[in-house]
């Protein structure tokens, strides 16, 4: 039996065409790598751009007055921290204000910590010491003050403390607790024995009758560091 043979044509390749500028997949790479770009740019611009912000040259205590010899400048990079809560430097300096709260030395000046004269209920006290004082009494550190009495009386025949010291029988009590120090005045030679140093501490107002009468009366106030707060 004869079989017949179909000459069918051969098959021919599809020609591959060189993608035009009007290819869409030729436009969203180059758009793609434009975007990558422009982004990389900006973030480096961001990293390298800085603002100025006030920072306390010295301790700043509850009741300073905010003037410019008491700030430096600072270049803070953008997003390092929310710049928004702190005084700017590249801003007017507000006027009229007072510290509330204390502001470390070179720490960024909040303005929380800032605000009206009459907000800040403390009164400076200057409280006198009858030894050289700690190292950790500086300025912007908490103290608490104690009441000391004076011994009185005589001791009795057989040694022991006489009726009239029922008064220093109660012992030292304290004062004020979690004070501030506004300043710390030492003469010279105040850390040989004799010297006479003052401290002077912030009382709120409602402590403030107690401390001066402690300070007026027979007794001694003592200035006693909160540990970790000062120097």
């Amino acid at each position: 039996m004869e079989t017949t043979v179909l000459d069918l044509p051969a098959p021919v390749a599809p020609r591959l065409r060189r993608p035009g500028w009007r290819d869409p997949r030729l436009l969203a790479g180059v758009a793609m790598v434009a975007g990558s770009v422009a982004l990389g740019s900006w973030a480096v611009r961001s990293a390298q751009s800085t603002v100025p912000v006030y920072v306390a040259r010295t301790a700043l205590v509850p009741g300073d007055r905010v003037e410019p010899g008491a700030l430096l400048v600072q270049d803070v990079q953008l997003g390092a921290v929310d710049l928004g809560g702190y005084l700017r430097a590249d801003r007017a300096l507000p006027e009229e204000v007072t510290v509330l709260r204390v502001v470390g030395a070179g720490e960024l000046v909040p303005r929380a910590a800032l605000g009206d004269a009459t907000e800040a209920d403390v009164r400076p006290v200057a409280v006198p010491l009858e030894h050289a004082p700690s190292r950790a009494l500086v300025v912007g550190a908490r103290v608490d003050l104690w009441f000391v009495p004076e011994p009185t009386g005589d001791a009795s025949s057989d040694g022991s403390a006489g009726t009239g010291d029922a008064a220093a029988s109660a012992g030292p009590r304290p004062l004020a607790v979690g004070l501030t120090v506004a300043e710390v005045d030492t003469p010279d030679g105040a850390f040989s024995v004799g010297g006479a140093s003052t401290v002077q501490v912030l009382v709120p107002s409602d402590a403030l009758a107690d401390v001066l009468g402690a300070l007026a009366g027979p007794g001694s106030v003592d200035v006693v560091p909160v540990p970790g707060s000062g120097g």
